[in-house]
């Protein structure tokens, strides 16, 4: 089975091939990605309209690229996996209607993947992780706290009340004058800075919930850099660690109810998993490392090249919902909001 992902649903035009082995693995035989950074880093930020203007100057040629790496024509192709969702609605549509262009035009089922239904099961590409497992997926969008139970079935044990964890390091950034983007530029700094020196607050913090609020966090890291103005150097690598650290203190901090909340109404988990593209962060790698070690579960952390946006987990996702039989039809629609958490959906249509 060899499908066919197409991913652009933020800043990254992405196209890749991935073959099901017979163990049950994937085998990715090409994986393009067409990063914007350079176009949007004057703007401190990712700018819709210029995204979506670049995925459809390069969406083609960087298919075509992804089908020649992988010595391959659509026409052998077994499916067409595209993001229909969530994320910037234009760009979203220029993946979704390349993908169903080439799915009638080459008459193979047609896959219409959630984006973070993509981040999710992405980790079992290298074989070996059964349902049902507990993921922190953690991007520039999204921070949730999930029970994995299956393909197409998730619970939301927790969610960010207002900032995603991704969207916090860009802001704290911006606010610091480092470069765009922000999430790697803090990592870099913090790692010659002093956590201890400013003595940020951990948001929710031994609360009963599994929920996020990372504004509050925001905001004191503003206060703390006003308070030494103007910031030298030392400033900001100082900032960069304390904000960090108190991320990295967060994180553990609600796994932990995580877990607990798993355990209560999932039972048993299979490993631990963290995902999207805050997971390539090494700090926070390394804390998920200490959380799984005193709780004796496994953790599963894909490549850094599979946290970040990219087709390969698009088309594994495909290849997931295709061996079951879960084919979409060419009306399926692009969408800005998808919740994985069906309840979540059902709320999300009931306040439209």
């Amino acid at each position: 089975m060899r499908v066919l992902g197409i991913e652009t649903t933020c800043d990254e035009t992405a196209a890749a091939v991935v073959r099901l082995r017979d163990n049950g693995s994937g085998e990715i035989l090409a994986d393009e990605v067409m990063s914007q950074i350079a176009a949007h880093s004057p703007y401190g930020g990712v700018v819709p309209e210029i995204a979506a203007r670049a995925h459809i100057e390069i969406i083609d040629s960087l298919i075509k690229r992804a089908l020649d790496a992988a010595k391959l024509k659509a026409s052998a192709l077994d499916g067409i996996a595209a993001a229909a969702g969530p994320g910037l609605i234009g760009g979203v549509l220029v993946g979704l209607m390349s993908g169903k262009g080439i799915a009638l035009a080459t008459g193979k089922p047609f896959l219409a993947i959630n984006h973070l239904e993509a981040h999710a099961l992405v980790p079992r590409i290298a074989g070996g992780l059964a349902f049902p497992y507990l993921l922190l997926l953690a991007s520039g969008g999204h921070t949730q706290i999930l029970a994995v139970k299956g393909v197409g079935d998730y619970l939301r044990l927790g969610a960010t009340m207002d900032d995603a964890i991704g969207e916090a390091f860009d802001k704290t950034a911006k606010l610091l004058g480092l470069p765009y983007p922000g999430g790697p530029a803090v990592e870099a700094a913090a790692r010659e800075g002093d956590p201890t020196r400013f003595p940020l607050p951990r948001p929710l913090l031994g609360r009963p919930n599994a929920d996020f609020s990372l504004s509050g966090l925001k905001t004191a890291t503003r206060l703390a850099a006003e308070a030494v103005a103007p910031l030298r150097p030392r400033d900001v690598a100082d900032l960069c660690a304390s904000f960090q650290a108190a991320i990295v203190d967060v994180i553990e901090d609600r796994m932990r109810v995580g877990l607990r909340l798993f355990r209560e109404r999932v039972g048993a988990a299979q490993g631990v998993v963290i995902a999207g593209g805050v997971a390539a962060n090494g700090a926070i790698r390394e804390a998920m490392g200490r959380f799984c070690a005193q709780t004796g579960l496994p953790l599963i952390a894909p490549a850094p090249r599979l946290c970040t946006d990219n087709g390969a987990m698009i088309a594994w996702a495909g290849i997931e919902r295709l061996r079951l039989g879960l084919v979409d039809d060419l009306t399926a629609a692009a969408r800005p909001r998808w919740p994985l958490d069906v309840t979540a959906e059902r709320a999300l249509n009931n306040k439209a």
